[in-house]
């Protein structure tokens, strides 16, 4: 190395203008794990491909069997009218809970301890045998006798309606504190801002604090989606015709087990793929204005030397 160079001289290399060179630290760790993950793929594959048990032709023929694909259509249908359901009502106790009056307050909270402190089973067998408490139900004016309209629960409470019931009443207990979290994460000086353009508190939490709240509120009500959609399985305890239940009523003739439920789980994993895909668009739409946001990956600091140029 020259005696006149930079780095003997101890001269700054940004004074003399000699670039900087970058150098990524080194993991010899890192691709012994991905050589090992890679090596236990490939035995895994190996033996889900080449493993008769699996019966891969029965799968490909009941892929897209009318049945199967009815069923998951109605665990489609049920995913997004439960969802929308929780949603709602989320935000109506998730107001509430915030809600200075301790009333308002205390049957939102009464509401969530209930739903989220029993087993989502529990409460649809619930629902759909709700007509051995009341069998009869009724609308009308008692001081008038007058009877607007009457029937009976049974014909009301079909395993459509109990799987909305049971599914949508315990999302919205969960979705009222993701709400609430989102809300109190929202800077309380936008609140004060808000009042002291004079703002109500209606207008300012749908204009100011619900639209800043959406980048807490929407990954963890993303998740929810997924959930809800796999958690919809559950309704087959009352027979109502979703994808899982499809498959079961198609093994309990042809005795394929293992095949069927391969067929329902690839059609969960393509609704959720395509749930993750939605939710990552939507995340980065409401992630625009967060300027903080750092990189995707966590990559360990580089480490930065001076180097001369050759010849220098």
């Amino acid at each position: 190395m020259d005696a006149n160079s930079p780095a003997r001289a101890g001269r700054d290399p940004e004074e003399t203008g000699d670039d900087l060179v970058v150098v990524t630290p080194k993991h010899p760790l890192r691709w012994v794990m991905v050589a090992l993950v890679m090596v236990i793929a490939g035995f895994a594959l190996s033996s889900v491909a080449t493993n008769p048990n699996f019966q891969w032709p029965v799968v490909g023929r009941y892929l897209f069997d009318p049945i199967v694909l009815s069923g998951f259509l109605t665990t489609l249908w049920l995913t997004v009218v439960t969802m929308i359901i929780g949603v709602v009502l989320g935000i109506v106790l998730a107001v509430m809970r915030l809600s200075s009056s301790p009333i308002i307050s205390g049957a939102a909270g009464a509401y969530l301890w209930f739903f989220r402190g029993t087993p989502m089973l529990v409460q649809l067998i619930f629902w759909y045998n709700l007509a051995a408490l009341y069998p009869r139900y009724w609308l009308g004016l008692p001081l008038v006798d007058l009877t607007l309209f009457e029937g009976s629960f049974n014909d009301l409470i079909t395993p459509y309606t109990a799987a909305i019931l049971g599914l949508g009443l315990n999302e919205g207990a969960y979705m009222a504190e993701i709400v609430r979290a989102g809300i109190d994460s929202v800077d309380g000086g936008q609140k004060d801002a808000a009042r002291a353009l004079g703002m109500p508190r209606r207008q300012a939490m749908r204009r100011v604090i619900l639209p800043q709240a959406m980048r807490f509120i929407v990954p963890p009500t993303g998740n929810q989606t997924i959930g809800m959609l796999k958690g919809t399985s559950i309704v087959s305890i009352v027979a109502l015709s979703d994808l899982l239940y499809s498959v079961q009523t198609i093994y309990s003739r042809t005795f394929q087990t293992i095949p069927l439920l391969l067929v329902a789980c690839f059609w969960y994993l393509v609704a959720t793929t395509l749930l993750s895909i939605v939710q990552a668009r939507i995340e980065r739409h409401f992630a625009r204005g967060d300027a903080g946001r750092g990189p995707a990956r966590d990559e360990p600091p580089a480490v930065i030397r001076a180097e001369t140029r050759p010849g220098g």
